[in-house]
């Protein structure tokens, strides 16, 4: 048996045993005696009766075991040509007195606290401040529409926000004061105060009676202890980025995250304590939550705070030159950002300009991996690039190559196997398990491990409804895919961009893959279309490597000749267009199902999460060309 067989068995025969083991490697206030309460499926509780706290895990511990003095966060700013260390000891001086700055005004266990900022030091400042006194944060991606923002202060009420003046893009000036203004008048519910960090390159106005400038609180502040706390009690609330309805909060205990994260540093990630690791994300999504803030102080790594892009700041090497300058162990990002860097630099002669000897591991998650960009990664960094799955909702990986375990051989295309902890299935439409190699939903057997999602904020009804009634004793976690023969998964498409097409299921993964694998193609996205004749058809969207001179209709007629040739002619691919850019949200995550609607001629709702409206009215004009909608 090797031995990520052995891990994963006894994860899956035992797992109370195999948690309450692992359970042992962080600090308690009170050491659980029980791993699982199960008494109320699917709203299960790990470590019911443990005290801890999140912020003393992640910070006051390592300033107590010798590691006062190691740098604790990296903060690199390209746009700004800034770069700063902070020290553990540094990070808990400052984390204590912004704790005791909130206490100052009546901020206290159970109260929330939004945070709105963008990639500097005080976000994760502001989060651990947080988790010390107990109060649940919910960040929210600095710089986020008013409307947007709004809804989320109605939802979660904080008693306090913690904002700074602006955020910085290539460029460009983000003022956030007035999108803060505008969305607390919008708002039902007002917050106490709003604690200001101004930042030089534009400073807000402040409103008397609400508005607190932040760093001269700080500086009068008395420090705040660390206040033991529940082990299910909410660390945080993060909102997903749905397109449609209300945004999910979904909320994240304290207990569980603490154990599974710090788990995951070493036996997913394979970095040790003292080391570099780097989550090239943001603090407003949930890997920037795991694995910018949490997970590498509760392992005692240095984490990298980057406020810069992959290219542009100032050029597809920015990456390099911050792998290299900080001896970055393991480097964490999204496909996108290697697709951009490619596109920018399709033969790595940027990459060249560094020393990347100590890398040790390239992990990719956020949007689906297509092998092209792992084969390009491979290639150029000489070392393993791991896809790996996982969601908002579970807060770590389901799907992974355990590298501190035993690494596994890749696969192009396949996040690998289940993580520790999740007995993952495919199962069809009536909810039979698929045999191998054939598409379905992915489900995760019911009860997910710790660190994963214990309900949605004050929405337990939606939180059943919504994850745990289609399959019922399983978690439906939106994907759809298959398992090979050797127990590998292919995550292929969201369930609803598996399309029909004349009554046969066809997976926008599968196709996207033969598109990548063009030699003129840096990015590429397929979604199904409505068809009078067919029900649904292929539509491939097409972005070309910079310098790419080639007549765009021969480009196309090639794609769509190497999807007839690689996937057949069931696959009715027949219509493909090249576009400049395509719509993400901020994260990466490609925004499909707005596309198909533009396509379909169907009503859809701005996304909250894109990164540059604009986009969507290229898309409009380039579908409009190649005849979509279709005319009645």
């Amino acid at each position: 048996m090797s031995a990520y067989s052995k891990v994963y068995d006894q994860s899956i025969s035992n797992k109370e045993q195999f948690w309450l083991e692992a359970a042992r490697d962080i600090h308690w206030d009170q050491f659980p005696q029980r791993a699982l309460d199960d008494s109320e499926p699917p709203f299960y509780r790990w470590f019911p009766d443990g005290r801890t706290n999140a912020c003393y895990n992640a910070v006051d511990l390592h300033v107590e075991n010798g590691r006062a003095d190691q740098t604790a966060i990296i903060y690199d700013s390209p746009i700004t040509n800034q770069t700063a260390k902070i020290t553990y000891r540094e990070l808990q001086s400052r984390v204590s007195r912004v704790a005791g700055m909130l206490q100052e005004r009546g901020v206290g266990l159970g109260d929330r606290v939004i945070v709105y900022m963008p990639m500097i030091p005080e976000a994760a400042i502001a989060m651990l401040a947080c988790a010390r006194i107990g109060a649940v944060h919910s960040v929210v991606f600095g710089g986020f529409a008013a409307n947007e923002l709004a809804v989320r202060i109605d939802d979660c009420k904080p008693k306090a926000i913690l904002a700074a003046s602006c955020g910085l893009e290539p460029g460009r000036t983000v003022e956030y004061k007035p999108l803060l203004d505008q969305a607390i008048e919008l708002a039902q519910h007002k917050p106490d105060n709003c604690y200001l960090w101004q930042r030089e390159q534009a400073r807000a106005s402040i409103i008397d009676g609400r508005d607190i400038d932040w760093k001269e609180a700080e500086s009068k502040a008395i420090p705040a202890d660390c206040v033991s706390v529940d082990s299910n009690h909410s660390l945080y609330i993060l909102y997903t980025s749905g397109t449609t309805g209300a945004p999910k909060g979904v909320v994240r205990d304290t207990g569980g995250s603490i154990v599974s994260l710090k788990w995951t540093m070493k036996n997913i990630y394979g970095v040790d304590p003292g080391e570099v690791y780097w989550a090239a994300s943001d603090v407003g999504w949930v890997v920037g939550h795991s694995y910018i803030v949490y997970a590498p102080l509760f392992h005692g790594n240095t984490t990298v705070l980057y406020e810069g892009k992959p290219v542009g700041t100032p050029d597809p090497g920015a990456f390099w030159r911050v792998i290299s300058e900080h001896n970055v162990r393991v480097l964490f990002t999204a496909p996108t950002a290697f697709r951009a860097i490619k596109k920018e630099d399709p033969s790595g002669d940027y990459l060249k300009q560094y020393d990347l000897s100590g890398l040790r591991y390239l992990f990719l998650a956020g949007e689906r991996c297509d092998p092209d960009t792992l084969n390009w990664a491979e290639n150029h960094l000489k070392v393993p690039v791991i896809d790996h799955w996982w969601q908002t909702e579970t807060g770590w990986s389901i799907a992974t190559n355990c590298t501190g375990i035993e690494l596994l051989p890749v696969k192009s295309g396949s996040p690998s196997l289940p993580a520790p902890g999740y007995k993952l299935k495919v199962l069809d439409n009536d909810g039979n398990e698929c045999k191998a190699g054939d598409i379905g939903a992915l489900v995760v057997e019911s009860p997910l491990p710790p660190g994963t999602f214990p309900t949605l904020w004050e929405a337990p009804e939606r939180y059943v409804e919504s994850y745990f009634t289609t399959f019922p004793g399983h978690y439906e976690t939106g994907d759809a895919g298959f398992i090979d023969d050797d127990g590998y998964i292919f995550v292929m498409a969201r369930t609803d961009d598996v399309i029909n097409v004349a009554g046969h299921r066809l997976s926008t993964g599968a196709m996207e893959e033969v598109l990548a694998g063009h030699a003129d193609v840096a990015e590429c996205a397929v979604m199904g279309a409505a068809d009078s004749l067919k029900g649904q058809v292929p539509v491939g969207m097409l972005v070309l490597n910079s310098g790419c001179d080639r007549n765009e209709e021969d480009i196309c007629k090639e794609v769509i000749q190497k999807v007839r040739d690689e996937i057949g002619p069931v696959a009715a691919f027949k219509s493909a267009v090249v576009v400049k850019r395509l719509p993400k949200t901020r994260s990466g995550k490609i925004l499909r199902a707005t596309m198909r609607s533009i396509a379909d001629g169907t009503d859809w709702k701005m996304p909250a999460t894109i990164d540059d409206p604009a986009i969507l009215d290229e898309i409009s004009e380039s579908l409009a060309g190649i005849g979509y909608p279709q005319a009645s």
